[in-house]
Order: structure tokens, then C-alpha cells, then sequence
């Protein structure tokens, strides 16, 4: 059994937030419809690479889910996506603002049809203030809560986090005000509105950076791989690459320079005596332990800060994090067998329950492949389906393949 068993979202997402929230909550055990336009499908399926025809990046988040290809420009379209609602616990959505309501699938319009309905909306700027016309992807997000002016290197151009990290954060506080507002209604039968923008959820996940300005004014400067607010801690040069190390306390400072650097005289050294004093100096200290740390390689070092307690580790490309043993033996990389692509590997579920088999459910599936299952579901005739595939209302990208 998992958590979400018989719960049912229609999900009108496309790219990353909202399909990142649904493939959380269908591999929490959640019935996840993902509607798609005829033809074209998620404006992630046009990505890079392809195999057999097949988005490769599309099906990372959209794993687990079924597909219905359904136009919703058309009358008959809207009708029946209406009529699915009635049997939905979820529907979201990330159209610009105003975009749905045009559509007749807005808030109100499906609230009509299922009162308890929790209506998630997720947009670059949100549903209100003098931004909310704007389209927004994850770099305009980023660049408007100062994301681009934290990251880098000092001195430097304006820097991308390296991952869609506004799109992961309004993916992830859909999941869990989704799973609020059913908590709610669980107890109260009341329905939910729930109104998400990329820049609202990733400006609450600046804590340290908010405290920092509200309580001294200070205003985040890109710092490379240095903590604002404490060192050493950050990636020192060694002998073949990088190791990073966090001495983030005094007890921590006192093992590293002592049993790791052999240099106790900087316990006394009025440059680097205290926390204050370090990051008073933190150039001379980066410099002073730089040029220890080049002089032998990573693993060596990090065999030695194992050894002291002092944590510290490696600064892996992507490819090596891939497939190094300990994310392996976490189970982190899961083969898959695609319907069109083959085998394939994915990203597995990063929770490690007790008692709950929290997993991959399945690949992604392909633009439609669940059309005509879905309607059966609902009640439609065959015949009713067949007519519908050809006045092109719905579609079926291969129609001629087995389902599974």
C-alpha cells in the first residue's frame, strides 16, 4: 500500500515544476493523468537527446504517470477533461495567468463541477501583483531573487545556479501544499486554490541570506565555493583537483589544524584565532591552506580528514557523481525498460522508508499512450473513442504499439 493510493490528479503541467511535484505524488502511489496537447505533447519532448524518437531529459519527471493527448482548444476536448474532474482529487496546472480561465478549466469553472477540488497553479511570478502577465522560466526567476548575483565566482558575470533550482523549489512546495490542502480537506471537506510561483518559492528557501540582510543589511555577494557566514569551509586546491572541507566550529577547526594540517601554531596565529578573526582573513587563510592541501591528492586527504572527524569530500563532475560507489549503493541510479527508447537509467527516489516502497512506478510514458484507456475508464464507448481519434480531438502518437 502507499500513501496516495486511489488519489487521482490531472496534471496540465509542462517542462519541469509541475511535472517534478507529479512525479513525486504518483510515486507516492497518486493516479497521475498527465494531459497533453495532439502532436506536439510537453514542450519537453522537443529536448535533446532523443532516442528512437524519444526525449531522453523529458522522461526524467515524467516517469510514473499516464498520458492522454487531448485538445483543449476544442469544445468536445473541454468537456470531456471536465467530465474527468469529477472523479479528481488534484488538478494542476502552470499556464500563465488567465490562460486556464480563457480555457474554461480555470478555479471556478471545475469547482462548479467537484467543490472539494484542489486547483494547484504554479506560474513564474504568481497569480497577483504587477508581474503576474509576465511569462517566467527558472532563469528569469533566478535572476529576480538575486540568484544570479550570489553565484560565481567575485568579480565575475552574473552566474546560473547549475540545476533549474526556482523550478525544483516551486515543484517541491507544490508537493507539499498539495498534500496539505488534502490533509485539510480530509478533515474539513473543504476544497483548496493553491497559487505557487517560481520566485515566491525559491526566495523562501534564502534563509541564511535573509537573515543576514534583515538583521545587518548585508547584501549576498557570489563567494565561489566559500560560506558567508563561516570558513574554512569550501574547496581547497590538492595535488589532482579539489577536496572540500568544513571545519564549521571550533571543536572542528581545532581537529583539522592540529590533526590534519599539522599546524597547531595557528591556534594562537591572531589571524585565524577565532571565527571572526578567520573570516577577518579568510584570502590568507585559503592561501596558508592551499598550500598544504596541493600537496597531496584528494583521496589521500580525505582518507586523513575521515580519519580526524573533520568532514570534507570530493568535487566530482557529473559523470563521476554518476557513478561513484556510495551513490550506487544507494540505489540512486534505477534501470528502466522504456516502450520505445529500451533500457534507460533514471534518477531514483531519493527517501529511504522503513516500510513503504517508495520507487520508480514506470517509465514515462509516450505522447497519448494512455488515451484510450483512460476514457474506457471513464465510461466512453469505444465507438465514441475511435470517433474522437479521428476528428483529431485525441491522439495517440503510436497507436500501433502494445500498451502496458
Amino acid at each position: 500500500m502507499l500513501p496516495l493510493d486511489g488519489f487521482r490528479i490531472l496534471d496540465l503541467t509542462r517542462f519541469l515544476s509541475g511535472p517534478y511535484c507529479t512525479m513525486v505524488l504518483a510515486e507516492l502511489g497518486a493516479d497521475v493523468i498527465k494531459f497533453e496537447q495532439p502532436i506536439s505533447g510537453d514542450d519537453s519532448r522537443r529536448m535533446s537527446p532523443k532516442v528512437n524518437g524519444e526525449s531522453y531529459p523529458f522522461t526524467m519527471p515524467n516517469r510514473s504517470k499516464r498520458s492522454v493527448s487531448l485538445d483543449l482548444k476544442t469544445d468536445r476536448g473541454r468537456e470531456i477533461f471536465v467530465e474527468l474532474v469529477r472523479d479528481a482529487d488534484v488538478v494542476i496546472e502552470n499556464f500563465r495567468p488567465g490562460v486556464a480561465q480563457r480555457l474554461g478549466i480555470g478555479y471556478e469553472a471545475l469547482r462548479a463541477v467537484k467543490p472539494d477540488l484542489i486547483y494547484c497553479s504554479i506560474s513564474g511570478f504568481g497569480q497577483t501583483g504587477p508581474y503576474k502577465t509576465r511569462p517566467g522560466f527558472d532563469i528569469m526567476a533566478q535572476g529576480t531573487v538575486g540568484f544570479l548575483r550570489m553565484t560565481g565566482a567575485p568579480d565575475g558575470q552574473p552566474a546560473k545556479v547549475g540545476i533549474a533550482i526556482n523550478d525544483l523549489a516551486a515543484g517541491a512546495t507544490a508537493i507539499y501544499s498539495i498534500l496539505g490542502a488534502h490533509l485539510l480537506r480530509q478533515r474539513s471537506g473543504q476544497g483548496q486554490y493553491i497559487d505557487i510561483s517560481l520566485v515566491d518559492a525559491a526566495l523562501a528557501w534564502t534563509v541564511w541570506e535573509s537573515g543576514a540582510f534583515f538583521g545587518g543589511g548585508e547584501v549576498p555577494q557570489p563567494t565561489g565555493t566559500r560560506h558567508r557566514r563561516s570558513t574554512p569551509y569550501q574547496a581547497y586546491r590538492t595535488a589532482d583537483g579539489y577536496v572540500t572541507i568544513g571545519a564549521a566550529n571550533d571543536r572542528l577547526w581545532k581537529r583539522l589544524v592540529i590533526e590534519v594540517l599539522d599546524r597547531p601554531d595557528w591556534l594562537e596565529d591572531p589571524r585565524f584565532r577565532t571565527l571572526p578573526d578567520r573570516m577577518a582573513n579568510i584570502d590568507e587563510l585559503e592561501h596558508e591552506i592551499e598550500a598544504i592541501t596541493s600537496t597531496r591528492t584528494t583521496d589521500e586527504w580525505i582518507a586523513v580528514l575521515d580519519e580526524a572527524g573533520v568532514p570534507g569530500g570530493q568535487v566530482l563532475t557529473y559523470d563521476q557523481a554518476l557513478v561513484d560507489p556510495h551513490v550506487r549503493a544507494r540505489d540512486m541510479i534505477v534501470e528502466l525498460e522504456h516502450p520505445i527508447i529500451g533500457p534507460m537509467r533514471t534518477i531514483g527516489p531519493p527517501v529511504k522508508f522503513s516500510d513503504l516502497d517508495f520507487a520508480v512506478r514506470g517509465p514515462a510514458p509516450w505522447l497519448g499512450q494512455h488515451t484510450a484507456e483512460v476514457l474506457a475508464e471513464s465510461g466512453m464507448s469505444q465507438e465514441s473513442i475511435d470517433e474522437l481519434f479521428a476528428e483529431g480531438v485525441l491522439f495517440d502518437a503510436h497507436p500501433d504499439l502494445p500498451r502496458s
